[in-house]
């Protein structure tokens, strides 16, 4: 072979080794290195703890006991442990959760697109594994990033009740979060330490410039004068090639990595700020521009605050909840009765300052609901003691949670209503018509609209 056919090949071969994503060349961004990556994984660390700890929280708000009927999670096992029955005070308890968990969520999304961008090149080092142990991490980090991805994907569809994933979102939700918080668990005991090192040096360096580490190695492209002896031999070109985060021959940088991690912080306080007005009402809600909900109420008046399904949504036919055709059936251990709405009306009357909060992360400020307690209802069959669980079923047709389940201690607090009337008017169709539960502290979708039947006992 000439000299020249010799540095022909030299040349396809350098050229190859900077174009392919397992090349140092290929990834010329001054902004990578360790110091972006730790700051970032150190935000995540403690934004991803909460989100985990306020996802379980939430889901413990379900009353997952009380199986099948809230939680119809196959096969959970010993991922579903379920240690105390949802408590009723604060009322504003699951709204302050949920609305932390979903808020939160939306906003570490910049920082974990600005993470994975930081450690991408890690995705593509060959070979791909160099042992049984490195395999391993592979795989971790195969499942960290596919579960975070899966988990704020299908997090942002339901917020904006987009269901286009197979499945329902709540054990979709509830597995992908086991797996992805496995492997974080994982990644974060392996890789904190390195990260606090790094941190530690942010007072000695520059941050309006680049951060450059110790030089690493690139793959030479060779000259036209190239001998014989710069061929690469089959044991150079399979060898791997060491590099880092920091890239060999880096690109002029445009701006530092103090003004990358300002723009990914203003990305974070936009989200932000145009999320967290759907825990309010009023002129803030307006401000929630990225939520279907965002300023939307059904009309004005005592019934003008927010709802998330409508009696049309619900197959609710008006025909069915007049004064003539709709009775409640309540069962229990003396029996069943059958009650109009105008008999419930003249049953002692209660009223409580509630909100209702719901798992997209949106809330209501208090309302004022008017009805009957639970704990009457349940003494009306049998139950004047200690009042049990109850199952409420409703006449909705479409959607989930058509039926919902409540603790004994919901039952029994003296806030927890059937509810005829809100802030001093009969319930809309859209808020329930002609009656709906409503109990401190639960969940929007345990406080069940268009009430049929309920039925009182241990469950």
């Amino acid at each position: 072979m000439g000299r020249g056919a010799v540095a022909g090949v030299c040349r396809t071969y350098g050229r190859a080794m900077t174009w392919s994503p397992s090349s140092p060349g290929f990834w010329r961004s001054p902004l990578r290195g360790p110091w972006l990556t730790s700051v970032l994984g150190v935000v995540l660390l403690g934004g991803i703890t909460v989100l985990f700890v306020t996802g379980l929280v939430s889901y413990a708000a379900y009353n997952p006991n009380l199986a099948p009927v809230n939680d119809q999670t196959p096969g959970k096992g010993l991922l579903g442990f379920y240690l105390f029955s949802w408590p009723t005070h604060p009322a504003w308890l699951y709204r302050l959760n949920q609305g932390v968990h979903v808020t939160l969520g939306i906003t570490l999304i910049p920082v974990l697109l600005a993470k994975l961008w930081s450690v991408i090149p890690r995705l593509f080092t060959l070979p791909p594994a160099r042992s049984l142990a490195h395999a391993l991490e592979r795989l971790s980090l195969l499942l960290l990033v596919g579960g975070a991805l899966f988990e704020f994907v299908t997090g942002v569809l339901n917020i904006q009740l987009d269901y286009v994933f197979p499945g329902s979102f709540y054990p979709l939700h509830f597995y992908g979060a086991w797996v992805f918080f496995a492997a974080f668990t994982a990644h974060a005991v392996l890789k904190t330490p390195a990260a606090v090192r790094n941190l530690r040096h942010l007072g000695e360096r520059d941050l309006s410039t680049p951060v450059l580490s110790a030089p690493v190695p690139s793959a030479p492209v060779p000259s036209e004068r190239a001998s014989a002896d710069l061929v690469p031999s089959a044991s150079v070109a399979s060898a791997p090639v060491p590099f880092d985060l920091v890239s060999p021959r880096p690109d002029p940088a445009t701006f530092s990595r103090r003004g990358a991690l300002w723009f990914v912080g203003g990305g974070s306080l936009l989200l932000f700020v145009t999320t967290v007005g759907r825990g309010f009402d009023g002129v803030l809600r307006r401000t929630a521009l990225l939520a279907p909900h965002g300023g939307a109420a059904p009309g004005s008046g005592p019934n003008g605050f927010q709802i998330n399904k409508t009696a049309r949504y619900a197959g609710i036919d008006a025909a069915e909840t007049t004064e003539d055709a709709w009775r409640l059936v309540v069962t229990g251990r003396t029996g069943t009765v059958r009650l109009s709405r105008a008999q419930l009306a003249r049953l002692p009357l209660h009223s409580a300052a509630l909100p209702i909060a719901c798992v997209e992360g949106w809330s209501t400020s208090d309302q004022w609901w008017r009805g009957v307690r639970l704990r009457d209802l349940a003494a009306l069959v049998g139950h004047d003691v200690v009042p049990p669980d109850v199952l409420v079923e409703s006449l909705q047709r479409h959607g989930a949670f058509r039926h919902a389940a409540l603790r004994a201690n919901q039952v029994a607090d003296a806030r927890s209503l059937l509810a005829l009337y809100v802030n001093g008017e009969e319930l809309s169709p859209d808020h329930g018509f002609p009656a709906r539960i409503i109990v401190p502290a639960a969940p929007g979708v345990l406080n069940t609209k268009w009430v049929a039947r309920m039925t009182f006992g241990d469950l």
